[in-house]
């Protein structure tokens, strides 16, 4: 077996080993720090492998790395794992975020060390597992992984004591409707005898799932429910802003988008398109909705964090715009606002974190006039806000230009309307975050600023910032370098999904029309049971 064939299940299951070893090493000095330092790092190296040795002639629809392999006989569920085009990339993400998370959590996490970093890596396995899993229950077996390391890392190390109130809703926000999907997984299953994605896919695409309208329109719902929650898409956001404020900053570079938006991307369009485009006008108003409300309620924000969250809102529901008008560029610009979202959201909660560090309160009154004394933070925070606001030539700015030219272009029912109310987020987006910079630092100097000793970025985290600040030009300047991979499976996406409605539209004329082919053939078919 070559590297290709196995390098899925290296990067997955790297930092389970990389738990199980820090969870028998001693919790004294920096050892679990550097342990985990090194995992990460490991694992992010392995991540590489995939865009350095991805094929970009294979056809769209088929998987690479793929690894495929009997695993339990009955029911049948198969170890099955591959990523293309809208999967490769947020592999890599997550590889790239987890060092930088361990670095940016090097003294904020000064007891309990080992809980935490044992914890983070459970994460990533289940992050890493969603975005390779092309076995339902596989895949369910990592999305309802995801639910406990970060349920336990808000309960243990929130900030307030609030923080088991908030791991609570989250967990409850997120187990209630994955409990309904995994009904319609196994209703999937009695329909078709399998839980391999493809073959769902390949049944999918010719309406060979069930004939019971109904019961599909349902089961999609179910699906669509659990991620939409996790995503989150407005208004099922009540989890978030809770979450955000108490989480670790390790932990909260991860809590919202990536997951719910690809599984939606993955599952829902895939197993589900006819039901998916019969949605689509509803999941563009809310996609709409959510980035005006996300920004609107931003503005008036206090605490840094509940801005942050609300903020990020805003963002996953430019995604949700994108992607649910099904046109290629609509895709396109949601997969790789995915990606920017997490780069920038990043960078931002990260950046929150060490002012936090250093002044002890997410209170943006408590800040001003601190530009003069921590010229490296202040130049971090306008690179990241000109990001998150999509500046031209960085990276927000492509995510932003394709999902709003492509949901223009879109042929769901008031397309036009709801693009032009999203586009009004780009200027409310503007406003909240150079208000932010503004306040805590422009003005007059604070109390607090006075009495606490001026501390710029030190080495560790000039370290962790700078790859992120890198990728925003980088993003921004040679997108294509992303989208030549990225467009196969948005192409292959708007295409599935655009023909399966024109098939039922085309059904459903024919079935109005006395005579038709398809009348006499259900006619006599009705008529020889």
């Amino acid at each position: 077996m070559n590297l290709d064939h196995n390098i899925l299940t290296i990067i997955t299951f790297t930092p389970l080993a990389g738990a199980i070893l820090l969870a028998l090493l001693p919790d004294r000095d920096r050892i679990q720090q550097w342990g985990a330092l090194i995992v990460t790092l490991l694992t992010f190296l392995f991540t590489l492998h995939l865009p350095f040795r991805y094929d970009h002639t294979v056809p769209a629809g088929a998987f690479q790395f793929e690894q495929n392999c009997s695993w339990i006989t009955s029911p049948a569920i198969r170890y099955h794992v591959g990523v293309d085009g809208l999967s490769m990339w947020f592999v890599v993400l997550t590889g790239l975020l987890a060092p930088l998370g361990v670095l940016i959590s090097w003294k904020t996490i000064d007891s309990r060390r080992r809980l935490f970093y044992v914890l983070f890596l459970l994460q990533q396995v289940a992050m890493l597992g969603i975005f390779v899993s092309l076995d339902l229950f596989l895949y369910y077996a990592f999305w309802e992984l995801s639910l406990v390391p970060m349920a336990l890392l808000i309960a243990t190390f929130g900030r307030t004591e609030n923080r088991r109130r908030a791991a609570i809703k989250f967990f409850l926000y997120a187990f209630i409707p994955s409990a309904i999907l995994l009904v319609a997984m196994l209703w999937l299953y009695t329909r078709t005898g399998t839980f391999d994605y493809p073959q769902l896919a390949a049944l999918a695409s010719t309406h060979s799932i069930s004939g019971n309208s109904t019961a599909l329109w349902l089961a999609s719902l179910a699906f669509l429910a659990a991620f939409a929650v996790k995503v989150p898409v407005f208004p099922l956001h009540g989890w978030l802003a809770d979450a955000v404020s108490e989480a670790p900053t390790a932990a909260v570079m991860v809590i919202a988008g990536k997951l719910g938006l690809y599984s939606i991307m993955r599952f829902s369009f895939g197993i589900f398109p006819g039901q998916s485009h019969r949605i689509a006008p509803l999941m563009l108003a809310l996609g709409a909705i959510g980035i005006v409300y996300g920004a609107l309620i931003a503005l008036v924000q206090k605490d840094l964090k509940r801005l942050a969250a609300f903020g990020t809102l805003g963002h996953v529901s430019v995604v949700v715009l994108g992607i649910f008008a099904f046109t290629v560029s609509g895709i396109n610009g949601g997969i790789y606002q995915t990606l920017n979202e997490g780069i920038g959201g990043g960078a931002l909660f990260m950046l929150l974190g060490l002012l936090y560090e250093r002044y002890r309160t997410y209170d943006m009154r408590e800040y001003g006039g601190l530009a003069a004394k921590l010229p490296w933070i202040v130049t971090m925070f306008v690179l990241t806000a000109l990001s998150v606001t999509g500046l031209p030539m960085l990276n927000g700015f492509v995510g932003e230009f394709l999902v709003l030219s492509g949901s223009m272009q879109s042929a769901i029912a008031h397309h036009i309307g709801w693009t032009v109310l999203a586009t009004t987020g780009v200027i409310l987006t503007a406003s909240y975050m150079l208000g932010m910079i503004q306040r805590i630092f422009y003005g007059d100097l604070s109390h607090r600023a006075t009495q606490v000793a001026p501390l710029d970025l030190n080495a560790r985290e000039h370290l962790a910032l700078w790859p992120l600040v890198a990728l925003f030009l980088f993003m921004g300047i040679a997108s294509p370098v992303f989208m030549n991979i990225i467009n196969t499976a948005a192409t292959q996406i708007a295409e599935t999904v655009n023909r399966t409605q024109a098939v039922n539209l085309n059904f459903e004329t024919s079935s109005a029309k006395p005579g038709t082919a398809t009348t006499n053939t259900l006619a006599s078919t009705k008529g020889g049971k």
